[in-house]
């Protein structure tokens, strides 16, 4: 295999759809072997065979991220596979959006448990393994955690505490030769957004944006990759905003 990653091992969360599947897909094209991780065993397994089938390296693994043993276990049988982990793609996450007077400790325990301590897991497990030979983690971060949303008081809350993680990850690891970036994308058009927007709220982000579109899961992907590279070795403890110009949309 030839490529930005050729011979790297990666771990993808949450890949079995949206923009882990895409990021997932990007990384073997450019000669990694991925885990693909997610809640839904089946759903990994099938990803991966459709990887496998087509000429690359692939392993699904199902994982509920919010289990520091479970995500343990994950990183132990990556190692397994493929004999190394260079690239850790933080990806996993469930939402809820709802006004704040509905919240109940339920959703906010589940958001945070796999939108914060599936991070934590991550980081905490696959860094060992990465000291060797160095690595990037890139966690996925929000737009959200900048500028806040209607009726995502929780999810704002978790993406903001991704940037917080990632700048002391960053420090922390640097010194082992372990980037520790995030990105922080707007809306992105991916099925499970496509299908819960309206004509009129897609009408109005699109209005909103400067570039007069949704970002594409491309977009993501080639920046995780960027990331994931050697091309991006100098860059560490950052959140790059994958936005179309949104975040300054506003400002006088």
């Amino acid at each position: 295999m030839v490529g930005e990653l050729a011979g790297r091992a990666a771990i993808v969360t949450g890949a079995s759809r949206g923009l882990g599947r895409a990021i997932a897909a990007l990384f073997v094209s450019e000669g990694a072997s991925v885990a693909i991780l997610d809640l839904k065993q089946p759903w990994a397994g099938a990803v991966a065979d459709d990887i496998n089938a087509a000429g690359g390296q692939a392993i699904g693994i199902g994982c509920d991220v919010s289990d520091r043993n479970a995500v343990h276990a994950a990183v132990a049988q990556t190692l397994a596979a493929f004999g190394r982990l260079d690239v850790l793609i933080n990806n996993a996450m469930w939402n809820k959006y709802e006004p704040i007077a509905d919240i109940v400790p339920e959703t906010f325990d589940r958001m945070t448990r796999i939108g914060l301590g599936g991070i934590v897991w991550g980081i905490q497990a696959a860094a060992p393994a990465m000291q060797e030979n160095g690595g990037s983690i890139v966690n996925i971060g929000s737009m959200a955690g900048r500028l806040g949303s209607p009726n995502a008081l929780i999810y704002a809350g978790v993406k903001a505490g991704v940037d917080g993680l990632t700048r002391s990850a960053s420090i922390e690891l640097g010194r082992h030769g372990i980037r520790v970036n995030a990105i922080a994308p707007s809306t992105i058009a991916t099925d499970g957004v496509l299908a819960m927007l309206t004509p009129e709220a897609m009408a109005s982000r699109l209005e909103r944006s400067p570039l007069g579109r949704l970002g594409e899961t491309s977009d993501i992907a080639e920046t995780a990759l960027w990331l994931a590279s050697d091309r991006s070795s100098f860059i560490n403890g950052q959140s790059i905003a994958v936005d179309g110009g949104l975040g300054h949309a506003f400002m006088p």
